[in-house]
């Protein structure tokens, strides 16, 4: 300590200090360079094999949906099965399928969907949601949910209480989606408060899929949770649920939360009027 504080006092630590420096800095920006550059290259390149990958999906998806053609036969070219068997090229793949469904009804898609399943990429959809990370596991429910994979409800449903808001909500659209009001009772159990964002979330995938069942909606009046009340008054009122009065009617007799029959009583003057 002594040799150390000495080299200190008479100045002889400053030329090899600022050295060092110099080269821990030239070092840090080289490195720093080669990673940008490193990364930019991967975006072109991701680029244009996205775009080689799309021109040949497109013939795919036509064969499958105006054609006929199975999957077991488009198989039979090795250069889409190599293709396949690529991270990257399902990605591709995967959110082609979820353009074209949302754009197609019926027949359509129900060949797509079944393309979906034949092809294994649901398998892979059931995988993304053994993630550790909320994106990916977000990126799994939403494919399961567009294809119409009922089987995935009871998984889905336990996001719904994840601490990421976004997977809470991405769960719960998914689960309205799969099962309509069949995901209610979820609802009324659910001990997190549900923000506002979150039900103007769940009110807007009610009306998204145009749940047509509107039975159990009542329900959410029951609940322990203050917000799922709340949530299922928004409901009422937005889906203009006149036949439902008479539990709002009730909940506003009964509850003690001022809030709670404030709402409940406004609601009621607006499904009357």
């Amino acid at each position: 300590m002594t040799e150390i504080w000495e080299l200190y006092k008479n100045g002889g630590w400053e030329v090899p200090f600022l050295t060092f420096s110099i080269y821990v800095f030239v070092a840090a920006s080289f490195v720093l360079y080669l990673t940008i550059v490193a990364s930019r290259n991967r975006k072109i390149k991701r680029e244009r094999l996205r775009k080689e990958y799309s021109a040949m999906i497109d013939k795919v998806m036509s064969a499958v949906i105006f054609e006929d053609v199975s999957f077991s036969s488009i198989k039979e070219d090795k250069n889409f099965l190599v293709l396949f068997d690529t991270s990257f090229f399902r990605e591709v793949l995967t959110e082609s399928l979820i353009n074209l469904h949302k754009n197609y009804e019926g027949v359509y898609a129900q060949k797509l969907e079944q393309f979906y399943k034949d092809s294994g990429l649901i398998k892979y959809s059931f995988k993304k949601l053994k993630s550790l990370k909320w994106e990916i596991k977000c990126k799994g429910i939403t494919e399961l949910a567009e294809f119409n994979i009922s089987e995935a409800f009871d998984l889905i449903i336990t996001f719904s209480k994840a601490r990421k808001k976004t997977l809470k909500i991405v769960a719960l659209n998914a689960c309205i989606k799969l099962e309509g009001t069949e995901s209610i009772k979820y609802l009324v159990e659910h001990s997190d408060p549900i923000d506002d964002w979150m039900q103007l979330n769940i009110i807007a995938a009610f009306k998204k899929h145009d749940v047509g069942d509107t039975e159990g909606i009542e329900h959410l009046l029951e609940s322990q949770n203050t917000t799922v009340i709340t949530l299922g008054l928004k409901l009422i009122k937005e889906l203009k649920l006149s036949q439902k009065v008479p539990h709002v009617a009730q909940l506003a007799a009964q509850t003690t939360n001022t809030i709670i029959k404030y709402e409940a009583q406004s609601i009621l003057q607006t499904l009357t009027a």
